[in-house]
């Protein structure tokens, strides 16, 4: 059974720039000239090989010169596995701490091999099995009776029937129940309509992309059930600052550019500024080992290093020079470090006098923290 196609958006179909493209619509050109360099095997209906999806992933440079950006910069292993389980009959679990980039992984994924990123279900505490199974036109139901034209398709429906790669995000914040309609379809691959007497098989090609996060543990944990039929893939922080500071780099650049700010690149000295202070209150000691610090409730993840730089990035083209200065960046890391008022300010405030206030080369810095922080 054949599920219609979708049609183009409102904005692409008027031509409007969007916000945030999709994946497969902001990195076109390279997954075009992936395609046309691509001479090894490819699974049924993915649009490139295993080995393409991976160099799409991780970056390269292609025989006629084109170069693929990275979009994932970590351990190449980790992509390798994560790739190769798509290609088997195994679900993906990419787990680890917020803003480990496991949702940015898991669009790369489904652009690379399907062509399309959008078929997608938000795991929330209100999630419906309907979001994973299917739903119905109620106003059709009611005049007609369960029909085929009543049904409405889930994103998880039209990538069993298409041969395409679903994505459901934050899996644990889905209630339990909910989360256990997916078994049957990762374990069968079948997906049964009862009200009609049928079912959808998975086409080849199908395969599931979950997401879910350490912090989450305890709330809808997956049942043994349903873990057997994802491989886990951890994905972990930065292993080292100089690596934390290039994603923090690329990620402002993109989204500088996206919203006419002024290049990240040009304020790297407060990016690497911003990524130190995050790596050694995350970590509980300075960056050169001398001073143990205590750690803020927060996460401190690398994704909110880029939204801190942005942000200032943000302030420094609307309301300074157009250069990132320790005062655009002072007020998000306290935003960003102080999630609990009373211990997390305590330990900032601690962080400010005891490391950056002796640090040379920070006075700016420890000016503006003291003035945010006022």
């Amino acid at each position: 059974m054949t599920m219609p196609e979708t049609s183009a958006t409102t904005a692409e179909t008027a031509g409007v720039e969007v916000l945030r493209p999709h994946a497969e619509d902001a990195f076109a050109d390279e997954l075009t000239a992936l395609a046309a360099a691509d001479d090894r095997p490819r699974p049924a209906r993915w649009r490139l090989s295993p080995w393409a999806v991976a160099t799409y992933l991780l970056g390269g440079t292609l025989p006629d010169g084109t170069v693929i950006t990275p979009k994932y910069v970590g351990p190449r292993r980790i992509i390798e596995v994560a790739v190769t389980t798509l290609a088997t009959d195994r679900a993906l679990l990419l787990l680890g701490v917020p803003g480990t980039a496991k949702t940015w992984v898991s669009e790369h994924l489904a652009a690379a091999v399907s062509g399309d990123s959008t078929l997608l279900v938000q795991g929330t505490a209100g999630t419906p099995e309907e979001a994973i199974r299917y739903g119905w036109n109620y106003a059709q139901l009611l005049a007609q009776g369960p029909s085929r034209e009543a049904l409405v398709s889930s994103p998880v429906m039209r990538a069993m029937a298409e041969g395409m790669t679903a994505r459901v995000e934050e899996l644990t914040r889905i209630p339990a129940d909910v989360q256990d309609s997916l078994i049957t379809i990762l374990s069968e691959k079948t997906l049964p309509v009862p009200e009609l007497g049928q079912e959808i098989q998975a086409v080849r090609g199908f395969n599931v992309i979950a997401t879910a996060n350490d912090r989450d543990r305890g709330i809808n944990d997956l049942s043994s059930a349903l873990r057997r039929r994802f491989n886990t893939v951890v994905l972990p922080l930065p292993a080292t600052a100089e690596a934390e500071v290039d994603i923090v780099s690329r990620r402002v650049d993109q989204i500088g550019r996206s919203l006419d700010l002024p290049g990240g690149l040009e304020g790297i000295a407060e990016i690497r500024r911003v990524v130190t202070v995050f790596r050694e209150l995350r970590d509980g000691v300075t960056a050169d080992g001398r001073t143990k610090i205590k750690s803020p409730s927060g996460t401190l993840s690398t994704a909110e290093a880029i939204s801190v730089v942005t942000n200032g990035l943000a302030l420094a083209a609307h309301f300074g020079d157009g250069v990132l200065r320790p005062g655009d960046v002072a007020s998000g890391i306290l935003g960003a470090v102080v999630r609990d008022p009373a211990t997390d300010r305590v330990i900032w405030q601690e962080y400010v006098e005891t490391v950056v206030r002796e640090r040379d080369g920070w006075k700016d810095f420890y000016r503006a923290c003291r003035e945010v922080g006022a």
